[in-house]
């Protein structure tokens, strides 16, 4: 269910709400430790007033003290370092009758600190008097109320155990135990020893404000956090995906990639990939319906041709013209045969190279490979002799895919081949410098006749041989496009000896 909740979120929201998650378990966890720090803080402080009162009611028994005013007056006077950090000591009798209390004796409150051990009579005058009487009022009060819990402590199971009350207000934080004195006779009395815990309260209180600072802190860096990643990060990721839903729906609509293309991280490389593979599909959509439009172009003229002389030799009677319109349609059939072939020729490669690898290659056995293949279907046929030439016995390292690099040397034997006359060489030069292994094919056919040599590696150039039936004009194009996937250079020009010579420049391997 939480799992398809977050799938419909975007990324901010789902950051927000796991960060929210998170939140609420660690406040919970944060809660949790909140209520059980004040327990073991009092815990504490309530194992100390257990050992005060061990200790005092070891002195009562062992001092055989009567549990009357007199005696316990006294006996508070005279044991006074036992009470030493407490605020205030009671006891009752078995009767839950007040017969001792720190707070009404006449002693300077410093005498149950740990500072002073001088007992110093409260100097008589008016004013102390008022005090004394409202001080004398409010023990009155404390000490019924703490009678009436003596009191229900003694009806309660915890009698006999040592009893720890809790009193809050503004500005104290009161812990009294309570515990009975018991001999031999049985119970005797009632012991409460009080003490303003305002560490503990403070505790708590640093304990919560740092909580909630902390909190504060968290807060404000998951805000700022969730803008930066808002801003510098899902944003520019919503306008890629916005660009790209642009381009598929061919919409004139402007697209914001510009500003991301100028980042320097990752999401900069991200967008100029991007924006480069769409740039490059659109240019292989444009080639492929530029293609296909020269292609129907193509066909339409030997479909025309072939039509007409379909028409006409039906009606033609005489035997040489019939054959003539033969030849013609022969030639007409095998050039739309060979368009055909050549393109869906070209469609295969552009598949089959993108999942190809370059390895490293030695020029020199793939090209003796190729020139004996064609010397053994050409010197009988035609006459015509393919000689390799190289500058000597080393190796010609280059990287390549192997099939690819016959094909380049294939199509160019092939054309060479188509431009010769019957008894001519073509010839095949290898060579290197410094940075280029360099394949040179050369014919003694006529040359090239366009005015611009370039144009030669268009598809279906203009000036093509009289038997172009065998091709289909797109031999030197596909020649290109490979020369160019190995990061080569082709060149086109007229031999100084006659002829036309294609030259091939492949960037060496130097592994």
């Amino acid at each position: 269910m939480l799992s398809n909740f977050l799938k419909n979120l975007s990324i901010l929201r789902k950051f927000l709400f796991i960060n929210f998650f998170i939140f609420i378990i660690i406040g919970l966890i944060t809660i949790l430790y909140l209520n059980s720090v004040q327990p073991n803080l009092i815990k504490a402080k309530q194992s100390k007033h257990i050992e005060i009162l061990n200790n005092t009611t070891g002195h009562l028994n062992r001092l055989n003290i009567e549990f009357n005013q007199d005696e316990i007056k006294n006996f508070l006077f005279s044991t006074r370092f036992l009470f030493q950090n407490l605020d205030r000591v009671t006891i009752f009798d078995n009767d839950f009758n007040l017969i001792g209390d720190t707070d009404t004796l006449d002693l300077d409150p410093r005498s149950f600190g740990q500072t002073s051990d001088v007992i110093q009579m409260n100097n008589i005058d008016d004013e102390s008097i008022q005090k004394k009487k409202n001080e004398t009022e409010q023990n009155d009060k404390k000490a019924f109320t703490l009678n009436k819990r003596i009191e229900n402590y003694s009806k309660s199971n915890e009698i006999g155990k040592p009893y720890t009350l809790v009193e809050e207000n503004y500005n104290k934080f009161i812990l009294t135990t309570l515990k009975n004195v018991s001999n031999d006779d049985g119970n005797i009395g009632y012991i409460a020893i009080s003490e303003n815990s305002l560490d503990i309260k403070n505790a708590i209180e640093e304990r919560k404000n740092f909580i909630l600072r902390t909190a504060i802190l968290v807060a404000i860096v998951i805000l700022i956090f969730s803008i930066v990643l808002n801003r510098y990060f899902l944003k520019p990721i919503k306008n890629l995906v916005d660009y790209t839903k642009i381009i598929k729906s061919k919409s004139k609509k402007e697209t914001k990639i510009d500003h991301i293309k100028n980042r320097n991280d990752e999401l900069g490389v991200l967008s100029k990939s991007l924006d480069e593979m769409t740039i490059e599909l659109n240019n292989r959509i444009k080639a492929t319906e530029n293609f296909s439009t020269d292609l129907v172009h193509e066909i339409r003229n030997p479909l025309a041709s072939l039509k007409s002389a379909s028409e006409i030799i039906s009606d033609t009677a005489d035997k040489e013209k019939r054959e003539k319109l033969l030849k013609i349609m022969s030639h007409d059939v095998s050039r739309i045969d060979r368009l055909i072939t050549d393109y869906s020729q070209i469609l295969k490669d552009e598949l089959a190279i993108s999942s190809e690898q370059m390895e490293d290659l030695d020029l020199k056995p793939i090209i003796d490979s190729v020139v004996d293949d064609f010397n053994n279907i050409y010197i009988e046929k035609k006459n015509i002799n393919i000689k390799l030439i190289t500058s000597g016995s080393k190796n010609y390292l280059i990287k390549g895919i192997s099939n690819r690099v016959e094909q380049i040397i294939a199509n160019l034997l092939d054309n060479a081949v188509s431009f010769s006359k019957t008894g001519s060489i073509v010839t095949v030069d290898l060579d290197e410098n410094d940075n280029y292994t360099i394949l040179k094919v050369s014919d003694q056919g006529e040359g090239f006749k366009e005015s611009d040599i370039k144009k030669v590696f268009d598809r279906f150039y203009s000036n093509r041989p009289d038997n172009f039936g065998e091709h289909s004009g797109l031999g030197l194009n596909i020649v290109k496009n490979l020369v160019q996937i190995h990061q080569g250079e082709i060149y086109a020009s007229n031999s100084p000896k006659g002829g036309a010579m294609i030259e091939i420049k492949f960037p060496k391997n130097y592994n």
